[in-house]
């Protein structure tokens, strides 16, 4: 358990370094009253992501695992290593792009009050069908042999660790004071030219992690099956 929570955690904050979200989130903190912008741009992110996965690992998922319904240990750490090797596909697709990327506008987000929870879970809709780290994670999860109850739990950590980037700009807003937007233009433009090179960092050591857990996993069962 622990070492899929490690997965789900790690893939979770590689997954959170997204400018579709974090650049109009930035752009809403610049608005007037932007606290409730932002806020309500978080909600919308959330809700969609965490809904969509539950309904993901508990529908198709669970057809799936029907299949085969109780997974051996060996299934289980393929299925980690799998959802690393995933993400290190990402990494590097986004390492070898990062030069054109980087040249790219980012998102513009609009500041009207109703708007902001609707741009957040539209963004969020729109992405959910390529969410490839997401689907490992799911994978990783699904294929766990956990009870609903605890599949549902991990989802809640990723999507908690998959907005963090959002909820660390509600603190700026909130804790900074007058600093507040100076510190948040800094963090824009920062992003704006390091996205790609900061994601694929993450997502390649986080795949990584879930490849080198997996495999410790299923490395000494195939020893000991061969002897």
């Amino acid at each position: 358990m622990l070492r899929l929570l490690g997965i789900v955690i790690s893939i979770g904050l590689a997954d959170s370094l997204n400018p579709s979200t974090i650049a109009p989130a930035l752009l809403l903190a610049a608005a007037p009253e932007p606290r409730g912008h932002v806020a309500r741009f978080t909600l919308g992110v959330f809700l969609v992501y965490f809904v969509g996965g539950v309904a993901i690992a508990l529908g198709p998922g669970q057809l799936v695992l029907s299949l085969v319904p109780h997974p051996d240990r060996n299934t289980i750490a393929a299925l980690e290593v799998a959802a690393g090797a995933l993400m290190l596909l990402a990494g590097a697709l986004l390492w070898r792009h990062r030069t054109s990327l980087s040249r790219r506008e980012l998102p513009e987000a609009s500041s009207g009050s109703r708007s902001s929870a609707l741009l957040g879970a539209t963004i969020t809709a729109i992405e959910l069908p390529t969410a490839f780290p997401y689907f490992g994670a799911i994978a990783a999860i699904v294929g766990s042999d956990s009870g609903v109850v605890r599949q549902v739990i991990l989802l809640l950590i990723f999507n908690v660790c998959f907005v963090l980037p959002l909820l660390g700009i509600l603190a700026v807003l909130q804790f900074a004071g007058d600093r507040a937007q100076a510190v948040l233009a800094r963090g824009r433009t920062f992003l704006m030219r390091y996205w790609p090179v900061l994601l694929a960092t993450v997502a390649i050591l986080a795949g990584g992690l879930a490849i080198t857990l997996g495999a410790t996993n299923i490395g000494p069962r195939v020893v000991r099956a061969i002897k």
